[in-house]
């Protein structure tokens, strides 16, 4: 009988079958996400989660969502991530006790207690060494488990998601572009137009900063201008919220600059000429 979502926290059994007749399915999401079990304890878990309540099934493929982002970041971040990530991580993992395993690469803690030399010494040993290595797979799924949640979580405490969106997010690639460069030019109705242009992104982000409001039942609406004559492209509207808030504009290899006109509330199939600003896009 499958227990309910919030299953009981402690260190995990010899096998996945122990965990998941305890109640810890869930805890089991970040090795499964990590293709840390094998085919038949994966078949037992997806067995187990495919007849589990609602709110255990949805816990458990949240975590191994957000454990599968934690490795997304891997290949979809543009930056390394920040220097304080890995001890963030492993301040956030869980107690190692005796029975627990340890971290790769670190020492073996030493016995508390040594057998006596004499008889029965090598037996004592022996039931100790099969105690531990009884408890060794539970302690090392409980590991690395920590590691894969304590990664989700390092990054703000709600999942790797937030982190990984900020990095792709396309203001923050154009601002943080290594070549990005920046400009200003006149708004006719008052204020200016800052345009950070990034050639390796293929964008700009434009920023409005002292614009008036357009007129009532007006919009701002911004257009790319084609290098080679061709007829302008419309890049969106802007409303007096929207002055506010920068806007990116992507595409811009086969652009000679960014206009901006003054069009009906909906915007327009073609810009109404003049301009309100323009700013050169080429270098």
């Amino acid at each position: 009988m499958n227990n309910q979502g919030n299953s009981r926290r402690g260190t995990f059994g010899d096998t996945v079958s122990v965990d998941l007749a305890s109640g810890r399915a869930v805890d089991l999401a970040e090795l499964y996400a990590l293709d840390a079990v094998t085919d038949a304890e994966r078949s037992a878990i997806d067995q187990y989660i495919s007849s589990a309540p609602d709110a255990e099934r949805a816990t458990f493929h949240e975590r191994v969502r957000q454990a599968r982002e934690t490795l997304a970041v891997t290949f979809t971040a543009e930056e390394e991530p920040p220097s304080d990530l890995f001890a963030r991580i492993v301040a956030q993992l869980p107690a190692q006790g005796s029975g627990s395993a340890h971290a790769p690469g670190a020492a073996p803690a030493a016995p508390l207690h040594q057998p006596a030399p004499g008889a029965g010494g090598d037996e004592l040993a022996a039931a100790r060494q099969r105690r531990e290595d009884r408890r060794r797979p539970g302690g090392a799924r409980r590991w690395l488990a920590g590691v894969a949640a304590a990664a989700v979580i390092a990054l703000g405490g709600v999942g790797v998601g937030a982190y990984v969106a900020d990095q792709n997010d396309p203001l923050n690639q154009v601002i943080r572009a290594g070549d990005v460069r920046e400009a200003s030019v006149p708004v006719s109705a008052g204020g200016t137009a800052t345009v950070l242009i990034s050639s390796s992104r293929d964008a700009v982000v434009v920023k409005m900063n002292g614009v008036p409001a357009p007129p009532a039942g007006k919009v701002y609406q911004m257009w790319l201008i084609p290098k080679d004559g061709s007829a302008p492209v419309s890049q969106g509207l802007m409303d007096e919220a929207a002055l506010s808030k920068p806007a990116v504009v992507k595409g811009i290899a086969s652009a000679a600059a960014l206009g901006i006109t003054v069009e009906p509330v909906g915007g327009s199939a073609s810009p109404t000429f003049p301009t309100v600003a323009a700013a050169p896009l080429s270098t």
